[in-house]
């Protein structure tokens, strides 16, 4: 994970060796060499995908000088990386934040356990009412009040818009469980719970969000100079406050990539440009919009392919 990068090219690698000393432990020898079980906790996965992503920032503004974004964008945790390209926060301050918010969901996963699960073929008005009615489904069997239902542990909703007929919900393991079911029943192409305990982007979240808010509040955020599209409304943002809130709601809030990218392609957007690990998102933004053309840059290969395209 980003150890080719590293090795080809100076500036991606300082970009891994700061990492290291900032959060006191070799991540990139976490990274590179594994146990993979121990990088895909989440409080070691969530740093070395922003690690992986500034370090390629990093040779594209050195090698691309004057290729300049209209906007920046990311999925989740990954919107914190988008605050690193935006100029809104420096990285060391970045990285730190991205690792405690690791840590805290973590413990809010074990404090309130849930978990996620992937729903294809659906669309979301169809899954916010198979999220409502499993939400109620407590309530129904007369073990909870419905006040507790919707508020309390059992509850499931829309946690990622991914694309269309791709989505993520989120909540108790329970109430999940049933919106599956009912997922099914909907004539859903798939519906999987997935290997996480961990229920992101929904209230069971709760526990790590004063924390979180805090360290948010503490962080030295200025004015984006690149506008920052909003996980949670999907609009561009321009100042601090709106980057604040933005982040301190996201962790139980959806993530609106579909309308994200739907916004940037009214804007002008065609051409998106996946910094980092892997080719996921460039993938979900050619599901929502096929006339946009998507390149990847996590390894020298794809600096090489767009040296030739440019």
């Amino acid at each position: 994970m980003g150890g080719e990068l590293a090795a080809a090219y100076p500036l991606a690698r300082e970009a891994f060796e700061q990492a290291d000393e900032i959060l006191g432990f070799s991540l990139s020898r976490l990274m590179w060499d594994g146990p993979e079980a121990e990088l895909n906790d989440t409080i070691n996965t969530q740093p070395a995908l922003m690690v992986h992503s500034v370090a390629a920032l990093r040779v594209l503004q050195a090698q691309f000088p004057d290729l300049k974004a209209a906007f920046v964008a990311g999925h989740s945790m990954g919107e914190l990386s988008a605050l690193v390209a935006a100029g809104a926060l420096p990285y060391p301050h970045a990285l730190r934040l991205v690792r405690t918010r690791g840590e805290l969901m973590k413990r809010a996963g074990e404090i309130s356990p849930g978990g996620m699960a992937a729903i294809m073929g659906l669309d979301i008005p169809t899954l916010e009412a198979i999220c409502a009615q499993a939400t109620l489904g407590q309530a129904t069997l007369g073990q909870a009040t419905l006040g507790q239902a919707t508020s309390g542990d059992e509850i499931v909703q829309v946690a990622n818009d991914n694309c269309p007929g791709q989505v993520v919900i989120s909540g108790s393991r329970a109430a999940l469980e049933r919106a599956v079911a009912g997922a099914q029943a909907a004539g859903a192409r798939r519906a999987v719970i997935l290997a996480v305990s961990i229920a992101a982007h929904s209230p069971l979240m709760a526990h790590a969000q004063a924390e979180f808010s805090q360290a948010v509040n503490e962080a030295p955020l200025v004015d984006p100079v690149i506008p920052i599209i909003a996980n949670i409304t999907a609009r561009a943002m321009h100042t601090t406050a709106e980057v604040r809130a933005d982040l301190q709601g996201q962790l139980r809030s959806r993530v609106r990539w579909t309308e994200s990218v739907q916004y940037m392609v009214s804007q002008g957007v065609s051409t998106f440009i996946e910094i980092g690990s892997g080719s996921v998102l460039g993938g979900l933004i050619k599901r929502i919009d096929r006339d946009t053309t998507c390149l990847t840059l996590g390894t020298p290969q794809d600096f090489e392919k767009l040296v030739s395209l440019i």
